[in-house]
């Protein structure tokens, strides 16, 4: 299986690279994984221009057939085993490759929310980016753990 992790970001953070890449190499035994930077829109955007600007960014990013989730404030929130199913479609092969939009300061433009399979939220609270990555990694860890029955979830 393929991911792709689009992340609308500036830079990055040690601590955060730290956990990322260990968690990386954990589901390395699993599938390939690609973080992909995006720059942010330029500063002094207004939010709505911004939005649209990272969005046709991101989107140029995609393939045909890649199952798209939009991470979002907005969108539904999974539950764990929710997750692991969403996992589990593309290790079915069900779509060819699974892309995670993180988006900017300003979040997803409609356009961006409305073109994906799921807007999903990993939580009610507006993450830092640095933070919802390593959520993010973390999560994809955790379920592909649960499909192959791995002793890590409780």
């Amino acid at each position: 299986m393929k991911l792709l992790i689009l992340e609308v970001t500036r830079g990055r953070t040690p601590w955060a690279d730290s956990a990322a890449q260990d968690y990386l190499g954990r589901i390395a035994r699993f599938a390939r994984v690609e973080e992909r930077q995006i720059k942010p829109a330029a500063r002094g955007l207004p939010p709505e221009r911004a939005r649209l600007d990272e969005g046709r960014r991101l989107s140029a990013a995609t393939k045909p057939g890649d199952r798209l989730v939009v991470l979002d404030e907005r969108g539904v929130g999974l539950d764990t085993m929710a997750f692991r199913d969403l996992l589990a479609e593309g290790d079915q092969g069900l779509y060819q490759r699974l892309v995670f939009m993180l988006g900017g300061p300003f979040g997803h433009h409609e356009d961006t929310r409305g073109s994906a399979h799921k807007v999903v939220a990993l939580s009610p609270l507006v993450l830092n980016h640095q933070v919802a990555r390593v959520l993010l990694l973390e999560q994809i860890y955790r379920g592909f753990t649960l499909i192959r029955g791995i002793p890590y979830h409780h």
